[in-house]
């Protein structure tokens, strides 16, 4: 559990540099066009500051699945909550955003809420968990459609176009969410064999992820970069988090104080996360390549 603990934290970290320096390069780009997804998608790479985010996330997206595969899924995706205190001091010191007292406090709870988590870890067993197939199905049906229809409508309804960006990042992480949910799955059916990776939920993940990656650049191109990326954060570590306990029958504690103590994190997890998408000043201004 403590490895899986470590490198759950080293891909928070990994996914904070990453989303930062992909959305330097995104605001660079030409804008993402739904009706050119692969000339959208060589013009992004052809940012050097994208291309390097993304092969940073393509490092944290390794982490991440060794964690996965070592812990239960709401468990990670808390511990991935951290990305957001990460973000906050990677914003301010090194990337030119400037974060308010609102912001730092949303970091301290977050921080607290990841610290309660961490000390009310129940005992695993060795036998991997059951699945709720029914749920899984649902879960992944439901929010990939709701977000997918989150995307698409924000950009035609003028009541939601005015905040599109933030629309977008939270669509992209709900389908983030999705992704790690069937890359869960996977972590333990290949267990029975390299074959079982020729499934459903590998497509799953894969469509998820693609739908994610140009309604996630489009976001950081039009909204404000800190809180497009919060907002993505969030809505990824909710949906896992969800799922893993409703799916991967993840325990929530262990004795009433462990559940209450767990619930009470995850509360606050979400509340500081929420406090931090507020409206911040870039001071960096980079020059177009």
């Amino acid at each position: 559990m403590i490895l899986a603990l470590a490198l759950a934290l080293a891909s928070s970290l990994a996914t904070s540099v990453a989303f930062l320096l992909k959305q330097r390069g995104a605001v660079l780009a030409p804008s993402v066009r739904v009706r050119h997804p692969l000339r959208s998608a060589v013009a992004l790479f052809r940012s050097r500051w994208f291309a390097l985010g993304w092969v940073v996330a393509v490092g944290a997206w390794g982490l991440h699945v060794g964690a996965l595969a070592l812990a239960p899924l709401s468990v990670v995706q808390a511990v991935l909550a951290a990305g957001l205190v990460f973000l906050a001091v990677l914003a301010e010191r090194f990337f030119g955003f400037a974060l308010g007292r609102r912001q730092w406090i949303g970091v301290i709870i977050t921080a607290i809420g990841l610290a309660i988590i961490a000390l009310t870890v129940g005992p695993r067993g060795d036998d991997a968990p059951g699945y709720a197939l029914t749920a899984l199905i649902v879960v992944e049906c439901t929010v990939f459609v709701l977000a997918t229809g989150l995307a698409v409508l924000s950009s035609h309804l003028p009541t939601l176009r005015a905040r599109q960006g933030l629309f977008l990042g939270a669509a992209s992480g709900a389908l983030f969410g999705v992704s790690d949910i069937a890359l869960k799955f996977l972590t333990h059916a290949v267990g029975g064999g390299v074959l079982e990776l020729v499934s459903p939920w590998t497509f799953a993940a894969l469509a998820a992820s693609v739908v994610a990656f140009y309604a996630s650049a489009r976001g950081l191109q039009i909204g404000p970069g800190v809180e497009v990326i919060a907002l993505t954060a969030v809505a990824a570590n909710l949906t896992a988090i969800i799922g893993g306990i409703l799916v991967f029958r993840d325990s929530i504690g262990a004795g009433p104080l462990g559940i209450s103590g767990r619930m009470i994190a995850f509360g606050l997890v979400i509340a500081g996360a929420a406090l931090i998408p507020a409206p911040v000043r870039v001071a960096y201004r980079p020059a177009r390549e």
